[in-house]
């Protein structure tokens, strides 16, 4: 484990020339999905018992990317290196983290929260502790209760398969969840509650989200209320974010850095989901 980064003006700046870099890129590639997926595989082995895992960068070690849990995730860290050739000072693990949330602010989901500092990593965790998609709902509980997250975490979380698709020499499943997987809505669990699949994905872990009452009750909730779930999700994806991380500067010694950036950053947001999603719609697939 390497030293954490020092979190100065310089730092949050080069942050923020990042964030555009990803805008960019994800833009040109339409590579939001994969975005959002390197990023949880990368804080998805957090374990809160043992303080091991989470955002630390180790998924681009080649004995991590390469295991099945992570098929098509070398991609992903590919175009990631693109902006770390930009950006050298920012570490794996705070790039990839911001990848993530990139990726859903600019196909139109919320602004999440992000704070840099974060540690890299070279030495990866274990196999198998990221779910499983072919399981159920004890198994679901059992992942992200490892991690420390909630009942409310595992379905707001789970409302990112609104974005993408599987693909079935990854995960042996094929298809989308939505007719419009490069939108970040709440279509996820509008489906979900259809008793017809009209040819969109079901994995077994999104049908668990039915089986449970208190996951059924999330899914009902954010199917009625898109922005109820779009704060839920912010708030879980900046746990999931920031598990086994402690900013090494305070928020506030920096705020004035940060507001400014933030409010030209949100314009950005703005701009950029407008013409990914136009792109989206006029762009030969």
């Amino acid at each position: 484990m390497s030293g954490a980064p020092v979190v100065d003006a310089d730092y949050l700046k080069e942050i923020e020339r990042a964030r555009r870099d990803l805008r960019a890129l994800i833009y040109s590639k339409q590579c939001a999905p994969i975005m959002l997926r390197v990023a949880w595989h990368d804080a998805g082995t957090y374990d809160a018992k043992t303080k091991t895992g989470g955002p630390n960068g180790s998924i681009r070690n080649e004995e991590e990317y390469k295991r099945d849990e992570n098929k098509g995730l070398e991609k992903a860290i590919e175009f990631c290196e693109e902006v770390k050739a930009k950006h050298p000072k920012i570490t794996y693990a705070d790039l990839y983290q911001l990848a993530g949330v990139v990726a859903v602010e600019v196909t139109g989901g919320p602004i999440i929260d992000f704070v840099p500092g974060r540690k890299d990593s070279s030495v990866s965790p274990n196999k198998g502790l990221l779910p499983d998609a072919t399981k159920g709902v004890q198994h679901l509980k059992d992942i992200f209760y490892r991690m420390g997250l909630s009942d409310k975490d595992i379905v707001a979380l789970s409302g990112g398969h609104t974005l993408g698709k599987a693909h079935n020499e990854r995960s042996g499943f094929d298809g989308p969840w939505t007719k419009d997987p490069m939108k970040f809505d709440n279509t996820y669990f509008k489906e979900l509650l259809k008793d017809t699949s009209n040819g969109l994905l079901k994995l077994p872990t999104d049908k668990a989200l039915m089986e449970d009452p208190t996951f059924l009750g999330y899914v009902k909730l954010y199917a009625d209320d898109e922005e109820t779930f779009f704060k839920d999700y912010a708030a879980s994806h900046k746990k999931l974010s920031e598990l086994g991380f402690t900013p090494s500067v305070p928020p506030s010694k920096f705020a004035g850095v940060n507001t400014t950036l933030l409010a030209l950053g949100a314009v950005a947001v703005i701009v950029a989901a407008a013409v990914v999603l136009l792109c989206y719609f006029y762009h030969p697939r």
